[in-house]
């Protein structure tokens, strides 16, 4: 089954599709009306909406205000050496500072490296050493991390954004080089932006993406959820993460809307309070998150009447937490997304009129996707039936750094193999079922861990849980599952087969239970680490 373009999705930013190649000869559909780079993006934004908010986190910055810092940062890392191609990493919690870096590195043609700040320091040497980045752009309170500077040979600045920690210098001193105002010349192909995945089988990878990636899937988030200049995003999810940085960011920003931006971790009344105060129209949140929201005493004394967008990837939203956002805000959307950093974020989007009827869904291919489900052999299969996703498109990267096996594995005729189990139907809707590593052979019975978590998620004791298969000599496998419980109640384990059984096929039941005291592990992205699952039921059946 092939999914291409669907004539659902209204028209918006980026005009016409019109056919192009791009990288190693890969033949796509791109927006025919769309900025080159992301520098040309943010001049857009300064000639049409000069004085509307651009940021807001600690202070306001209009587009035009920004364009400033813009040009000052990019004055400065050209003092410092970092020309086309430089690398710069960026480590540091939600601030403006990162975004106005990437916007500078995109200025001069370098290449901006955001890291998640809960790299340790081993994890973070080895990032800097893959990627060769020669300016690091850190906040105080994560230098205790910063690895010596003899394991990091290629770094040869560090730049404080705020109180300066020795030998680092003070951000402001890239602030006082000038102003470089002309664009680097360069290719919408061009690297902008690299993010490292997960790493959850061996060493991390450096995702490039590039101009022509970003600004396709910005263009492609605000068509689908139909963003304008009038919206502003919260963003509580790590700039470092391809979601928080294009998904919510430069899908308001490419458009000419705001984005507040959440500093620290999460924390649900601080969400609140912010969301009220900025009055945000869209965010893209976890599942998790909007459970927590819902549970919130305070969420009834709070205005969010302008929030008409949310979106949510990764997980099943539980029906509950749906009923009860819908109860409280009724204004807002509960939209599904698929992506992955390798396809630059969406590879499916939620039609606006049909989120409540296709639930069990992650939406439409977005403007210019194409996905293709195989089965083993490589062959598509009809619709309905489940196998490998298979994307192209103008989003999808041209590859990993430095990973020329990775590439020639991962990234086939076109097409980056996701490694998701799926399948889309008639109506070209999209459903995930599994990742193939994670698809349970329980006595020559395929489960897919996904469709029985969905159903368990939809009880009211559970908040989260992860499926998982454990080793059994006689059917290979067998279900087993770690549940973090809504409240203090825990979870009665007969009540909840009881329910599984109403709703799910005899060998799909989970045949037992962890319940888990604190939340599900999650790896650097914000992932379920299930191979650490796997592990503590190892640990567990060794000590038996």
């Amino acid at each position: 089954m092939t999914a291409r373009q669907e004539t659902t999705w209204p028209d918006g930013p980026g005009g016409a599709l019109r056919p192009e190649t791009h990288y190693d000869g890969r033949d796509m559909l791109c927006y025919a009306s769309r900025p080159a780079t992301l520098s040309e993006m943010l001049a857009g934004c300064v000639r049409d909406f000069p004085d509307r908010l651009a940021i807001a986190e600690g202070l306001r910055l209009s587009y035009r205000e920004l364009d400033e810092i813009v040009s000052a940062l990019a004055a400065g890392l050209k003092a410092q050496g970092v020309g086309v191609g430089g690398k710069v990493a960026l480590f540091m919690t939600n601030r403006w500072q990162l975004l106005a870096c990437v916007y500078a590195c995109a200025r001069i043609g370098a290449v901006a490296v955001p890291l998640s700040v809960r790299l340790a320091r081993a994890e973070l040497a080895f990032l800097l050493n893959d990627c060769g980045a020669s300016v690091l752009v850190f906040e105080n309170k994560l230098a205790e991390v910063l690895p010596a500077a003899d394991t990091v040979p290629a770094l040869q600045y560090r730049f404080c954004v705020d109180e300066t920690a020795a030998p680092a210098r003070p951000f402001d001193e890239l602030l006082g080089a000038g102003h470089d105002t002309a664009p680097a010349v360069g290719t919408d192909e061009d690297v902008a932006v690299i993010l490292y995945t997960s790493g959850t089988t061996g060493r991390p990878k450096g995702a490039m993406l590039t101009h022509l990636g970003i600004i396709h899937s910005s263009l492609s988030f605000a068509r689908c959820f139909e963003l304008t200049e009038r919206d502003k995003a919260l963003i509580a999810v790590p700039l470092s993460h391809v979601t928080g940085l294009v998904g919510v960011a430069f899908a308001a920003m490419c458009v000419g809307g705001g984005v507040a931006l959440m500093r620290e971790s999460f924390e649900r009344r601080a969400f609140l309070a912010i969301a009220s105060r900025e009055e945000i129209t869209f965010s893209i949140l976890v599942p998790t998150i909007y459970s927590l929201i819902a549970m919130t005493p305070e969420l009834d004394d709070t205005d969010l009447s302008s929030w008409r967008i949310g979106g949510f990837g990764g997980a099943p939203m539980p029906v509950a937490t749906i009923e009860r956002i819908a109860e409280k805000l009724p204004n807002l959307m509960l939209v599904n997304a698929y992506g992955a950093t390798e396809t630059t974020s969406p590879t499916t989007a939620m039609p606006l009129s049909e989120w409540r009827t296709h639930t069990n869904s992650v939406g439409k291919v977005v403007p210019g996707a194409d996905i293709r489900v195989v089965d083993t052999q490589g062959n598509d299969v009809p619709a309905g039936e489940t196998g490998e996703l298979l994307i192209a498109g103008p989003m999808v990267i041209p590859g990993y750094l430095n990973r020329p096996e990775a590439n020639a594995f991962d990234f086939v005729g076109g097409y980056w193999r996701s490694g998701d189990i799926g399948s889309v139907d008639e109506a070209g809707f999209v459903r995930i079922m599994d990742r193939s590593k994670d698809m349970i052979n329980r006595g020559g019975f395929k489960v897919f861990s996904a469709e029985v978590e969905d159903v368990l998620c939809h009880h009211d004791s559970v908040a989260e849980c992860a499926v998982v298969g454990t080793p059994d000599p006689v059917l290979g496998e067998r279900v087993h599952v770690f549940i973090v419980p809504r409240d203090a109640h825990g979870i009665d384990e007969a009540a909840l087969r009881s329910f599984c059984a109403e709703r799910l096929s005899d060998y799909k039941r989970p045949e037992s239970y962890t319940v888990l005291e604190t939340p599900l592990p999650r790896n650097n992205n914000g992932k379920i680490q299930k191979h650490t699952l796997r592990d503590m039921l190892l640990a567990r059946a060794e000590q038996a």
